[in-house]
């Protein structure tokens, strides 16, 4: 408390917090910008039958986007999936390990490296987007003016869109309070919170849920919140024992200390890392016309068991990495 009561007396970390704000603020607005020539309205119908999907587990990281056909539809995932394509080849390649080591010369020419990449997956997820929805495998006059100016059109908007969310979380992470991208993740996911609410309520008036039962789930969402906390704010301390200098006539040193390590010192990147690598192939094979490539994609997403495996095994790659 006493660490909130000192929050309006600091003027640098107020600015940040509310130059954050302002940015995520800008971003939700983004969310409600349709493509041009797209009839969002279908496309938000079509989403409501695709509960429970890859496109509503995509639609979920984007904060809505997708289902509104927004210009911010590929959100931050074109971003990450290029970051996590260059972490591999740093350790592959000696060169770019060596370039890494530079410093922060280093690290900002591969950053300019992952942009490129960022522009490239941008261009080729917008394309199969822009092709899917004028091909009318999502519905009919979806499209006012298909052709190649509408997909031109549709590809560069989507690439400007998501470099433009890339850039608002680097601006959260430089002038706000940190974490830039994980931040827009958890609004674009926090916006479900009211809607699951009305559902709570609705669930309540039918008598399909128990208000002891909505008790019981708020408890348990506690426990799950409190222990998340519990395990960031964890850490070991390592003994360092400093040894004795006898200097002159004196002894110096010989205190002990500890070196204090988090439990979890890679945060929550790992199962962003994770959820981007299986998001992104599957998202490419759901756009193929071809039944055995489909069945791939649904085999991982609609099987628990087999999702959460994969799901676990590459938290803990992405972890060691």
């Amino acid at each position: 408390m006493s660490n909130l009561s000192s929050l309006p007396k600091i003027p640098e970390l107020n600015k940040r917090l509310l130059y954050a704000a302002f940015m995520l603020v800008v971003y939700r607005l983004g969310v409600f910008v349709p493509i041009p020539g797209v009839d969002s309205q279908k496309i938000l119908n079509l989403f409501d039958q695709a509960r429970g999907t890859i496109f509503d587990m995509l639609n979920l990281f984007s904060g809505g986007a997708l289902e509104r056909a927004s210009i911010f539809a590929l959100g931050v995932m074109p971003y990450i999936t290029s970051s996590i394509i260059m972490s591999l080849l740093v350790k592959a390649f000696p060169t770019l390990e060596s370039m890494q080591k530079e410093g922060e010369a280093g690290r900002r020419k591969i950053n300019q490296y992952s942009r490129y990449g960022t522009v490239l997956i941008c261009i080729i997820q917008g394309g199969m987007l822009a092709v899917t929805l004028q091909s009318g495998q999502l519905g009919d006059n979806i499209v006012s003016h298909p052709g190649f100016s509408f997909i031109f059109t549709t590809v560069l908007t989507l690439t400007a869109g998501s470099l433009f969310v890339m850039w608002i979380g680097e601006q959260i992470s430089e002038r706000g309070i940190g974490n830039g991208i994980s931040l827009i993740i958890a609004a674009s996911i926090m916006t479900r919170v009211p809607g699951a609410f009305w559902d709570i309520v609705r669930l309540i008036k039918t008598d399909e849920i128990t208000v002891f039962g909505v008790v019981v789930l708020l408890l348990f969402l506690s426990a799950i919140i409190g222990a998340i906390v519990f395990v960031e704010r964890s850490y070991r301390k390592i003994p360092v024992q400093y040894p004795r200098r006898v200097v002159g006539r004196k002894v110096y040193g010989g205190q002990a200390s500890h070196l204090p390590l988090k439990v979890n010192t890679a945060g929550v990147i790992p199962p962003i890392f994770a959820s981007s690598l299986l998001f992104f192939p599957a998202t490419i094979l759901q756009f193929f016309p071809i039944p055995a490539l489909r069945n791939v994609s649904d085999a991982i997403f609609q099987n628990g068991f087999f999702y959460n495996s994969i799901y676990a095994i590459l938290i803990i790659f992405f972890a060691y990495l």
